[in-house]
């Protein structure tokens, strides 16, 4: 890639802007961290000392004032302030990365989209387990037909954790878009529904089960895709036993593994990507694919989050696709406000039409 880097500014420095993003902005060749918003005292010293190159402001609104000064904006704020900082962002003419959710609502979210689309400003959303290596193993088998005709996809995002941690993601006030289900839920529905394509229906069971908890932290969504598959996603932070992260049947063959893709686990842990091994697994936890007891070991593709940002930056200097459809995202949250509905009701429910 040729030409001075583009200049990103980072919107939030808390797990998703200090985790993921911009660390994944440094690593990507033709990407410069410019400039990250916070407040924080604290956090304002960890970028200090983890990007020393990067400038700090306190507010938003001094990016939207030089906005010529940047050429990408990335919103890894709260949930709240994704609709409000994207469309700030889409004022200022700057291409902008949201987090997911992409919005707390999908009226929100589709108002975000069709003003970015008639400003004519580049948006895209982080759904980044579209390159976990597991779900990237999951598409290629399926697509190479090893199992036969899917009947049924089986996908986990469990965790353990009795405790129920400060801040937004446990409250229940409005907008803030907290819970087990906008939270894993946005990234399990995204990969079922780009394996097996839309849904007609949708039926959930949405549960509060630790003491004192606000939003919902067990949750169960069946996806009936109009293709015949049926999806069954699991999430939530009360599983003492994990179940496996994904089990894929067919009329062919099935395929199962265990554990998480280990990225974000080695972003957390301060690994770069770049270094040998980034995404790997290794062969003991390989899934297994086959029938009955005629099962064989299937090498994990490797998980390539560096990539999102590879075409964000490749979309901004040569005109193509950017990483992830915001519409598709959108469509996540209308999936996800049907699963909430679902559950309050106890029934099954259609999805609208288009």
């Amino acid at each position: 890639m040729t030409g001075a880097p583009l200049r990103v500014g980072l919107l939030g420095y808390g797990t998703a802007g200090r985790v993921f993003h911009a660390p994944l902005i440094a690593a990507t060749p033709g990407l410069r961290l410019d400039a990250v918003v916070t407040r924080d005292a604290e956090r304002r010293a960890q970028v200090e000392a983890e990007h020393p190159d990067a400038r700090v402001v306190d507010d938003a609104a001094q990016l939207w004032a030089a906005a010529d000064a940047l050429d990408l904006v990335v919103v890894a704020a709260p949930n709240r302030q994704h609709v409000p900082l994207a469309r700030a962002a889409v004022a200022a003419g700057l291409p902008v990365v949201v987090d997911k959710p992409v919005a707390p609502d999908a009226g929100q979210g589709r108002a975000l989209v069709a003003e970015a689309t008639a400003a004519g400003v580049p948006l895209t959303v982080f759904q980044n387990r579209r390159w976990d290596g597991d779900y990237r193993t999951v598409r290629r088998l399926v697509e190479a037909g090893e199992l036969g005709r899917v009947t049924r996809f089986e996908s986990r995002f469990e965790r353990w954790r009795p405790a129920i941690k400060p801040g937004w993601r446990e409250s229940a006030a409005p907008g803030e878009a907290g819970g087990a289900l906008f939270d894993l839920g946005a990234h399990l529905i995204d990969q079922a529904v780009r394996l097996f394509g839309p849904v007609e229906h949708v039926y959930a069971e949405v549960d509060l089960r630790r003491p004192g908890v606000e939003v919902d932290d067990d949750a169960f969504v069946a996806l009936t895709h109009t293709g015949g598959v049926r999806s069954h996603l699991w999430m939530g932070a009360v599983t003492a036993q994990l179940g496996p992260r994904f089990r894929v049947l067919g009329d062919r063959a099935g395929y199962t593994s265990w554990g998480l893709d280990p990225q974000e686990a080695a972003l957390r842990d301060g690994r770069r990507p770049g270094g040998p091994g980034w995404g790997e697994v290794a062969p003991e936890r390989y899934g297994r694919l086959g029938a009955d007891d005629d099962l064989r070991a299937v090498p994990t593709e490797a998980g390539c989050y560096p990539d999102f940002y590879a075409r964000v930056a490749a979309a901004l200097r040569d005109g193509t696709p950017m990483p992830v459809d915001p519409a598709e995202a959108v469509a996540v949250v209308e999936l996800i406000e049907l699963a909430h509905s679902s559950a309050a009701q106890g029934v099954t429910l259609p999805v609208p039409p288009v």
